[in-house]
């Protein structure tokens, strides 16, 4: 499993994650971030575990990230 780490409160809501990797991300209509689908909230961070095969899309949802807050162990 890898694990996937999210500061959704300085999200600033460029989509790139959204569109990189569907699956997993979402944009929120209400405040208008991402919302890392499956994860739950531990002070702050948003922690998700995923299965093996989405690794490559959320990794790539990371980099392509412009304020770095998507870590992926």
């Amino acid at each position: 499993m890898v694990t996937v780490i999210h500061q959704r409160k300085k999200c600033i809501g460029c989509n790139y994650c959204a569109e990189i990797a569907p699956d997993r991300w979402r944009m929120s209509k209400k405040d208008g971030k991402s919302t890392l689908i499956g994860a739950i909230e531990k002070k702050e961070f948003w922690i998700a575990r995923i299965p093996s095969h989405e690794l490559s899309e959320n990794l790539e949802a990371a980099k392509a990230c412009p304020v770095n807050i998507i870590k992926v162990n």
